[in-house]
């Protein structure tokens, strides 16, 4: 594809044509298009929740938690108001705490490191291996301490980690195991599907994931009974089930709107047909950038990546996404600054986390969801690989 897009030397004026019109512009998401699929069968659920009068909790709630614990393949999952609670009660309901270090990785959402904070606990920053951006064994036995105890595993961009490598260093020393699927629902590492693999996984709902609600809600799955009990209680202001005036924990207020789990148990059965949509794009994206200047982050998950993000590494990013943008190609950064250097968690890191520091200036979330359509992926691959290249010569000159 001929493009009279090309980005300037740096430092020069970048001269443009006129900047497209909303309808010839590629979105970085399209939620309206996942809504129109499901807005009959959402109002309908609507109008029975508002019938019901049981606008929290209820049976709503409870047939999602079901159905959801049976997509990830868990004896129990527990509907919570978002995905950061849902970290946040994971952990309090492990029994970690003040006095305790939980091991993160920096290339994350800094919700992953809040959650720990808000449970009372230390974040200690690991690094992340150079192909995924993941979190590795190695990473995570550099940054353990004799206070370590669990370890946050975040299934980034939508491909899990090397859940068994981590989870033989978990094992050596004593460490909880918590996943953090908000980027990976219905994603699988070795035909065992996210959230499964530790001893708690947790996810978000928030609208833009690849399963969204039409507003904040979360879950948290496990085997554990006595754990799933915990967080049932500790969401519900710490009240014992079955009881509205017992609070045998302390607890917080984190319970899931019934709309919110209408709109989900809506989405669900869509899902899977969502993500072989996204998985389709990806290895078109994969062939139409294969030999040029744009590298992907690497899929090493064996088929199990869901894609909720496509990230490249490029030269010279903030200018080509500045171009791209000019160009009418919507993109994301996830994320331009590391957690680990972030104000609040100053000195949560044995100094500096190289990997993790460079990728933070390379990468370029491009366009991804279900209904991405492969002339997009085209013009999207065309329009940047010519703009890589175009800043990577004028750079060199």
């Amino acid at each position: 594809m001929t493009s009279t897009h090309r980005l300037p030397p740096s430092g020069t004026q970048c001269l443009l044509s006129a900047r497209p019109t909303p309808t010839d512009r590629i979105p970085f998401a399209d939620l309206a298009a996942m809504t129109r699929e499901v807005r009959e069968e959402v109002e309908a659920s609507f109008a029975q929740v508002l019938d019901s009068g049981r606008f929290i909790g209820g049976e709503v709630v409870e047939r999602f938690e079901q159905d959801w614990a049976a997509h990830c393949r868990t004896a129990h999952a527990v509907g919570v108001a978002n995905g950061t609670d849902a970290l946040q009660l994971a952990l309090r309901g492990l029994g970690i705490g003040p006095g305790d270090e939980v091991v993160v990785p920096a290339n994350t959402f800094v919700a992953t490191a809040e959650a720990v904070v808000l449970a009372g606990a230390t974040p200690r920053f690991a690094d992340v291996g150079p192909d995924t951006l993941l979190l590795t064994a190695a990473t995570l036995e550099a940054a353990l301490t004799p206070r370590t105890r669990a370890v946050v595993v975040v299934h980034l961009y939508g491909q899990i980690a090397d859940m068994d490598a981590i989870a033989r260093v978990a094992a050596a020393s004593g460490l909880a195991v918590v996943e953090d699927a908000a980027q990976a629902h219905g994603a699988v590492w070795r035909g065992r599907p996210a959230g499964s693999l530790g001893d708690v996984g947790c996810f978000s709902f928030y609208p833009g994931k690849n399963l969204g609600a039409f507003g904040d809600a979360g879950a948290v799955v496990t085997d554990d009974a006595d754990l799933a009990h915990r967080i049932r209680c500790t969401r519900d202001h710490g009240r014992a089930q079955g009881s509205h005036h017992e609070h045998p924990f302390l607890g917080t207020n984190s319970r899931m709107d019934a709309l919110q789990a209408a709109v989900l148990s809506a989405k669900l059965p869509r899902l899977a047909a969502w993500t072989s949509a996204r998985q389709l794009r990806a290895e078109q994206y994969r062939t139409e950038l294969s030999g040029g200047p744009v590298r992907l982050v690497d899929d090493a998950s064996g088929g199990g990546h869901v894609y909720h993000l496509l990230v490249a590494r490029v030269h010279a990013r903030d200018r080509v996404r500045s171009a791209l943008d000019q160009a009418g190609i919507e993109t994301g950064l996830h994320y331009p600054r590391p957690c680990h250097l972030q104000l609040p968690y100053t000195g949560c890191a044995d100094g500096a986390l190289p990997v993790t520091e460079q990728a933070a200036g390379e990468i370029l979330s491009l366009p991804m969801f279900p209904h991405l359509t492969a002339e997009q992926v085209t013009r999207v691959c065309d329009q940047l690989q010519e703009i890589v290249a175009a800043a990577v010569d004028a750079d060199v000159a």
